[in-house]
């Protein structure tokens, strides 16, 4: 759902998009029609792409071709959830996050989490224009600055304002079960739910 609603507000945007999944393209044959993009398998969307979103079921990670994302923009928008994953020890005991896992599979491409924390529906619904008063903001991270400015760019012309979080690894901080976790703030109420998640880290 998520990759569907960003495809739609992209494609909105002017840009040339490729959706896939894990079954085969054909099964995508409706959504084509209906969003009027292109359709392929996964290793032909990786080959597509100048940015990449990944909006799967984190236990499929693994999946995800690597070759063809080398040197690529990849937009993690993967949650963590055990009870359709599986158990993830590393996760469980906080050692890594979900953006880091998927950094270590892609080692070549540069990896921003972005868009985790909303909903399917407000990808498409909720981008305003430039110093509305009601734009709500979106948390991102990564470890390659020109990476997230390009993430934080696209972002900006969907109608949303960012808040950088800093690296990859503090993804952590809008992942689920914490405060900014799928919440519609502006900018500075989404700083202030940030810093509550960071100092409930720093306590545990």
């Amino acid at each position: 759902m998520v990759g569907r609603a960003f495809a739609a507000v992209a494609l909105k945007h002017g840009h040339d998009v490729m959706l896939s999944n894990s079954r085969t393209p054909d099964t995508l044959f409706t959504l084509r029609a209906v969003l009027n993009c292109k359709i392929g398998s996964p290793q032909e969307a990786a080959a597509f792409g100048d940015i990449v979103l990944v909006a799967i079921p984190l236990k499929n990670y693994a999946s995800v071709p690597v070759a063809p994302l080398e040197g690529k923009i990849v937009i993690d928008a993967n949650n963590y959830y055990p009870e359709r994953d599986g158990h993830i020890g590393e996760l469980d005991r906080d050692e890594t996050t979900t953006s880091e896992l998927l950094a270590r599979h892609l080692p070549k491409s540069k990896i921003v989490k972005a868009l985790n924390a909303i909903e399917a529906p407000g990808i498409e619904q909720e981008g305003r224009l430039p110093n509305s008063s009601e734009r709500r903001a979106h948390p991102i991270a990564g470890d390659d600055p020109a990476a997230k400015q390009v993430v934080a760019d696209l972002l900006n012309q969907f109608g949303f304002d960012v808040v950088d979080t800093g690296p990859l690894a503090e993804g952590r901080c809008f992942q689920k079960r914490t405060p900014a976790y799928c919440v519609p703030f502006n900018a500075k109420d989404l700083r202030l739910a940030l810093a509550r998640a960071v100092e409930t880290i720093t306590r545990t």
